[in-house]
């Protein structure tokens, strides 16, 4: 402070002692002299003050004194100096409904408080907008300015009095950590195991995997968690890459790990390299330099494509193609398209193939099998007769399937059980590259963009003509629960997440794949075959008519713990996995177990209340009464909610059962 500004000061002091010595307050201290003047209450007039705090100060508001009672300032002083507040300020009162002080006489000895500066928002065009306003517009601008300037404060107060919103906190091994202030939500993004310790890894990090492997997810963790980037090679996807691995390692086990060029072992080397401390010394010395060119090479994607092999009859069914009288025809007073008669498809193939009609027919019926066409309304397989018989590409839903490029695949259909199991690896690794640890968020632009989704699609198409009858009930089983999975993932991918009634019929029964030669959407899987043809929720009509060959693929017995292994891609589904033929029972079990310890159930003993998914009241003639859902619920239950139920049933009371609301957001 200057020599004028202190002169200022003094000259103010004075004057307020006069005021002071006038008014009853005389003596060092501040000690009344009798009754308080009409000085000591409170003034009409308010002003907006703010006390500037010093560094290291905390800021407190005076609490609000009695008019009745006079207290000494002194003793006041004391008082708060037995709370840790300093206090700056004179006497002052403050209004109980805001933030206003009301102007009041100065203390003599001590110094005249002087409101901060505080920053201004300049909003000039804005301002300049309101003047032109009508008084409603010129409130909504202002109120709009006053609340970005509260913002900007708030913000401001964070920064310089917690001086925590942004955290740096080397020993934590997280990626990313969230702080949630108001409006406002900060991601920091913290470092990598690499950044913290100062390696400059110039080579690369690869392993060999495969898909649903504990050792391998155990390495892929690990990387993950150090912030270290690899390059993951999994000859599930890359099945010509086992090759490779035997011939560098001797063994086709895996997970096995590769520093560039070196070979270091597999999940107990890495185990035992953490355990050591040596961690960064290793890395160094191992990854260090460039990656040279013996080194296992990156994936080259779409290059090692399975070969497909013509099927045998192709030729037949492409001359077939051309010569049939292929026409719309009137049939049992519907229309029917591009159809031909049976007679017309034997004559046609004694023709090309020069056999008899015998031979004819048997080579008919084996194009029939193997769904080159099909019955205009399904009654047979294939008869000469005066019957008539569509191609597979001209059937009238073939354009809205999602496996379907143009023209049907007319290779060799290869084994259902081979389709089978190269599906659920694939997805297994799109899961374990593209979802999160417990599987409830999965990342769909990363899959659509991904080489397992594009090879999946692959395996799709292969789908068009299987013979699914050679499966197993098990293997059949595990098919459906895998490709309902997979087909749901893809129409979030095609069509995005159901939001209304429109959206989430074309979700559930107009998203199609041709699969052995019929259409499947997740209604037909789930409510056709899996269910055993029995009625959706809210529908009268069963998915499949009578005769419908596709009934001949469901399970001889409805299975009620297929509705937790099922996902549609909502936030109060299941989470999205996969099964394995020979595990598919215990891992449905898992499942059920898993989604009712995700909060699927919840209690309330007072009112003796049992909440229940949606889900079962949807499928609820699958699980039986009331009381036999309860009993069956118990057997997936922790010991804590096993308990909790089984208080309930002891004393054969009423127990009210209620469902839980059903979140249809996406699980991103």
């Amino acid at each position: 402070m200057d020599s004028s500004e202190q002169e200022k000061v003094d000259g103010d002091i004075d004057v307020e002692k006069k005021d002071k010595t006038a008014n009853g307050y005389g003596g060092e201290g501040g000690e009344p002299k009798g009754t308080a003047s009409s000085a000591d209450q409170d003034s009409g007039d308010f002003y907006d003050v703010e006390i500037e705090k010093s560094n290291g100060e905390k800021e407190e508001k005076p609490p609000q004194e009695s008019k009745e009672e006079s207290t000494s300032i002194s003793s006041k002083t004391e008082e708060f100096n037995d709370k840790e507040i300093t206090i700056n300020s004179p006497k002052i009162y403050c209004n109980a409904r805001n933030h206003y002080l009301p102007a009041i006489k100065s203390q003599a000895h001590l110094p005249k408080p002087h409101p901060p500066a505080t920053p201004r928002v300049e909003r000039s065009q804005s301002l300049s907008i309101a003047e032109t306003m009508p008084s409603i517009g010129k409130y909504i601008s202002d109120r709009s300015s006053s609340f970005s300037a509260a913002i900007a404060r708030r913000l401001s107060s964070w920064k310089e009095d917690n001086g925590d919103l942004v955290v740096k906190n080397d020993s934590l091994n997280l990626e990313v950590t969230e702080f949630h202030i108001p409006g406002v939500k900060v991601i920091v993004k913290l470092k990598s195991e690499a950044e913290r310790l100062g390696l400059d890894l110039k080579g690369r990090i690869s392993f060999f995997t495969r898909s649903n492997c504990r050792d391998c997810t155990a390495v892929r963790h690990f990387f993950r968690e150090k912030g270290l980037i690899y390059v993951e090679i999994n000859i599930d996807v890359f099945p010509k890459r086992e090759k490779e691995l035997i011939e560098r390692t001797g063994s086709s086990q895996v997970p096995q790990i590769f520093f560039n060029e070196k070979w270091y072992g597999g999940l107990t080397a890495l185990n035992e390299l953490r355990n050591s401390g040596e961690m960064q010394v290793k890395l160094r010395e191992m990854v260090g330099e460039r990656c040279p060119e013996g080194a296992p090479a990156i994936p080259v994607y779409g290059v090692d494509d399975e070969e497909e092999e013509d099927d045998v009859l192709l030729e037949t069914v492409r001359s077939l193609r051309k010569i049939l009288p292929i026409q719309d025809r009137l049939i049992k007073m519907k229309m029917v398209k591009n159809c031909f008669s049976g007679v017309d498809l034997v004559e046609g193939i004694m023709d090309h193939i020069d056999r008899g009609r015998k031979k004819s027919v048997i080579t008919a019926k084996l194009m029939a099998q193997k769904h080159f066409f099909h019955h205009v309304f399904g009654e047979n397989e294939f008869e000469e007769g005066n019957h008539f018989y569509r191609f597979l590409e001209h059937e009238p839903f073939i354009m809205g399937c999602f496996n379907y490029r143009s023209s049907t695949n007319d290779s060799e259909p290869k084994p259902a059980s081979f389709l089978a199991d190269r599906l659920s690896k694939l997805m297994f690794a799109i899961l374990e590259a593209y979802a999160s640890d417990d599987r409830l968020h999965v990342n769909y632009s990363g899959i659509d963009r991904s080489e397992e989704f594009r090879r999946y699609l692959n395996v799709a198409r292969d789908l068009q003509r299987v013979n699914m009858k050679l499966l197993s009930p098990n293997e059949r089983l595990a098919l459906f629960l895998n490709l309902h999975n997979a087909m749901a993932i893809h129409a979030v991918i095609s069509i995005g997440h159901p939001e209304g009634v429109l959206d989430k019929r074309a979700f559930f029964n107009e998203f199609l794949y041709l699969v052995g030669g019929y259409p499947y959407s997740l209604n037909i899987i789930l409510n056709g075959t899996l269910r055993r043809n029995r009625t959706s929720p809210y529908s009268f009509f069963r998915p499949f008519s009578k005769g419908d060959r596709r009934l001949e693929l469901a399970p001889p017995k409805l299975n009620p713990l297929i509705h937790f292994g099922l996902c549609n891609g909502t936030r109060s589904s299941p989470a999205v996995r996969f099964f394995t033929a020979d595990g598919v029972e215990s891992e449905l079990r898992c499942a059920a177990k898993e989604y009712f310890q995700r909060g699927a159930i919840q209690f309330n003993m007072e009112k003796r209340t049992v909440y229940l998914t949606r889900i079962i009241k949807w499928y609820n003639e699958d699980f039986g009464t009331e009381k036999d859902i309860l009993k069956w619920v118990m057997k997936y239950l922790d010991s804590t909610q096993s308990g909790l139920l089984a208080h309930l049933l002891a004393d054969d009371g009423h127990i009210n059962i209620m469902y839980l609301d059903y979140d249809w957001s996406g699980n991103l």
